[in-house]
C-alpha cells in the first residue's frame, strides 16, 4: 500500500477528527480511502448515466440477429483489408 501525506487546514483536520471520534471511520486514513471511493462511484455513475443518454439519442433500436453479425465481421475485415493496404 502506497503512503500519501496531505496537508489540510485547521478546520477541515478538525472535521475529519471528528467523523473518527463519533465512530463512523477508524481512522482518518479509512475516512479519506471512503470518500476517494464514494468519487470514484459516482464518477462511474455519471458516464453511465452518459452512454445511457447517448443510446436514447442514438435513435431507435434494432433487432440484433445472426446476420447483424455477419455484416459486423465483413465490415471489419474490409477496414482491415484498407488499413493493411
Amino acid at each position: 500500500m502506497a503512503t500519501m501525506n496531505i496537508s489540510l487546514p485547521d478546520e477541515l483536520k478538525q472535521f475529519v477528527d471528528q467523523q473518527v471520534a463519533e465512530g463512523a471511520y477508524g481512522s482518518s486514513s479509512e475516512y479519506l480511502r471512503e470518500l476517494i471511493r464514494q468519487s470514484q462511484r459516482e464518477k462511474a455513475a455519471a458516464f453511465l448515466r452518459q452512454l445511457i443518454a447517448e443510446g436514447l439519442a442514438s435513435g431507435p433500436a434494432e433487432p440484433v440477429t445472426k446476420g447483424t453479425f455477419q455484416q459486423m465481421r465483413k465490415e471489419l475485415r474490409e477496414r482491415m483489408m484498407r488499413e493493411a493496404g
